[in-house]
């Protein structure tokens, strides 16, 4: 296993940005001043992309700690350069799925899975080479906290919706897949300083128990977890039950 830190939101570089997990390396990139976030973001993820894939091809499956969960485009990029097209388990208290034309507050960070199913290519995708997701073999548990634009495209969507306790083997995308983990998915009880905080969220354990199943599948050829809290909160009461997720 090979734990990669890419220590920004979105192409904001955080370097107060404390994780519960050990890595063993960390990337910054210096990006254009300025102009274009998807392009900043594009110049990051390829480099990240490339890391990846080269960790991918050493036999190793890598586990992305990011700030947010754009940094999923530079894994799925990285794993489609290594050869492998992956299906995706996703959770997350939101459901990321907005788009540029739907987002009320315009955050980019609110659209990566959107952006993997296909959408809109040409803002990030089809720079790092990103092959779209077929809908069916993307999996998005919990997702408690949607927009009515989100609500919308899930009911016409192909993509499967399940609760953390329901997740099974009959509902996990056949093949080699890609999970991630935004620990938002947990509730704010139970972690502190989020940037989204969604109430009513599942405990620690019921996530932790619903993520060792699609581990256990034994398919898991990658790894993202989104630390979506501001910088300086130090979630160690994480890093427990993460090593022994990661580990196990």
């Amino acid at each position: 296993m090979s734990r990669i830190l890419v220590p920004y939101h979105l192409d904001e570089h955080l370097p107060d940005l404390r994780v519960p997990i050990d890595v063993d390396e960390s990337i910054r990139v210096d990006l254009p001043d300025g102009g274009d976030p998807w392009h900043r973001m594009a110049t990051l993820y390829d480099a990240v992309a490339e890391t990846v894939a080269g960790r991918i091809r050493g036999g190793a499956r890598p586990v992305v700690v990011s700030g947010d969960c754009t940094a999923s485009l530079a894994v799925l990029a990285g794993m489609g350069r290594a050869g492998i097209n992956p299906g995706i388990v996703w959770f997350d208290a939101h459901g990321d799925v907005q788009t540029v034309e739907t987002s009320a507050s315009g955050y980019l960070g609110g659209m990566p899975l959107r952006i993997l199913a296909g959408y809109r290519p040409e803002l990030i995708g089809r720079r790092l080479g990103l092959v779209p997701v077929p809908p069916e073999r993307i999996l998005l548990v919990d997702a408690r906290d949607l927009d009515p634009p989100e609500v919308d495209y899930l009911a016409g969507s192909a993509i499967g919706r399940h609760d953390v306790a329901d997740v099974t083997d009959g509902v996990i995308p056949d093949g080699p897949l890609y999970l991630h983990l935004d620990l938002d998915i947990l509730d704010p009880a139970e972690l502190a300083g989020l940037r989204f905080p969604a109430p009513a969220g599942p405990a620690a354990t019921a996530v932790w128990a619903a993520a060792r199943r699609v581990l256990g599948t034994g398919r898991v050829a990658a790894i993202g977890l989104g630390c979506t809290w501001h910088p300086g909160h130090a979630p160690d009461h994480l890093r427990e039950p993460l090593d022994r997720l990661l580990t196990g």
